[in-house]
C-alpha cells in the first residue's frame, strides 16, 4: 500500500483521491469543532492560505473519538468550520481514526509515522505532513501549533521545486 493508493470522502460522500495531490506536500490532520484545540483550524486555514499556491494540501478529517467532541453532522461540521473558522481547505466525512473501523488512510499514517503511543492517535488535531512523493515525512503532536510547522513545510517546498541534474537536458 502506498499514500496514492487510498481514498477518502468528503463530507457530501464523493470519493477523494490522495493521487490527486501527487507531487504536493499534504498535511492531513484529524479535527473537532468541540475540542479545546479547535483554534487550531485557524491556523490550518493560514498555512492553507499562504502555500496553496505553492502546492500545499490541507485536509481536515473530522472525528469523533476522543470525548465526544466532534458529535455533529458532515454538513454542520462544515459549516461550524466556516462560519467560525473560515475554513476553505478541504475536509472529509467523519471517520474514526483508532480501533477496528480505522480508516485506511489512518491505518497507512499510523503505520508508517508511529509515536511513542505506538500506533495509537491520542488526541484530536494530531498532524501527518506528507511529502510531495507520497512518502510521509513527520507526526506532529495535538499540540503542536500550526504555526510551528511551517519551517517543515518550507522545507518540502523547497525541494518540490528544485531541478534534479538528471531532469535537465
Amino acid at each position: 500500500m502506498d499514500f496514492y493508493s487510498l481514498n477518502i470522502n468528503t463530507p457530501s460522500g464523493e470519493k477523494l483521491s490522495m493521487q490527486d495531490f501527487a507531487e504536493k506536500p499534504v498535511l492531513i490532520v484529524n479535527t473537532a469543532t468541540q475540542c479545546g484545540l479547535t483554534p487550531q483550524f485557524d491556523g490550518l486555514e493560514e498555512l492553507h492560505q499562504k502555500y496553496k499556491d505553492q502546492g500545499l494540501v490541507v485536509i481536515g478529517t473530522p472525528c469523533n473519538q476522543f470525548g465526544g467532541q466532534e458529535p455533529l453532522s458532515n454538513d454542520a461540521m462544515t459549516e461550524t468550520c466556516k462560519i467560525n473558522h473560515g475554513v476553505t481547505f478541504q475536509l472529509t466525512e467523519k471517520i474514526d481514526v483508532n480501533g477496528s473501523n480505522t480508516h485506511p488512510l489512518f491505518k497507512y499514517l499510523k503505520i508508517e509515522l508511529g509515536s511513542w503511543l505506538g500506533k495509537n492517535i491520542k488526541w484530536n488535531f494530531t498532524k501527518f505532513l506528507i511529502d510531495s512523493n507520497g512518502k510521509p515525512y513527520k507526526r506532529y503532536a495535538p499540540t503542536t501549533v500550526p504555526s510551528k510547522i511551517k519551517g517543515d513545510i518550507e522545507k518540502l517546498l523547497a525541494k518540490k521545486e528544485v531541478v534534479h541534474p538528471s531532469d535537465e537536458h
